[in-house]
């Protein structure tokens, strides 16, 4: 199973719109979300740069991106597949009503509170939303 496999089957166990998994398997887009609702990411052309950067540096996929203001800045949540297939059992797991998801969160306002780590999302009419 390649990364981009493995983020599919993310997408689908996630209930993610349709049309959106489709744009990623057919032409590797990539979905952002704001509030459940979902946008392509080069829309948006300085996130889908640093979406470019964080996959480059770490040899990692992103599947999807959520975007929220928070009190500590605006931030950018890059959800990943590793390069490392023994970890992938771990990217995701379903916590009650939201997934616990493996995740780059690129802090816009303050570059050095950006970091890898897990965030809470949960996924709503297709879309998703971060929660925690």
């Amino acid at each position: 199973m390649t990364g981009k496999e493995k983020a599919i089957e993310i997408l689908k166990q996630m209930d993610i719109y349709e049309p959106y998994i489709e744009g990623f398997k057919q032409k590797d887009k990539v979905c952002f979300f704001e509030n459940f609702g979902g946008f392509w990411i080069d829309q948006e052309p300085e996130a889908y740069k640093k979406m470019q950067e964080i996959e480059q540096k770490h040899g990692c996929k992103v599947y999807a991106v959520t975007h929220e203001f928070t009190e500590f800045g605006e931030c950018w949540d890059y959800l990943i597949v590793t390069a490392y297939p023994e970890e992938w059992d771990d990217l995701v797991y379903k916590n009650g009503s939201m997934f616990c998801a493996f995740a780059y969160v690129w802090n816009k306002d303050d570059e050095w509170c950006s970091e890898f780590g897990n965030v809470g999302v949960r996924s709503l009419g297709g879309g998703l939303k971060r929660v925690a």
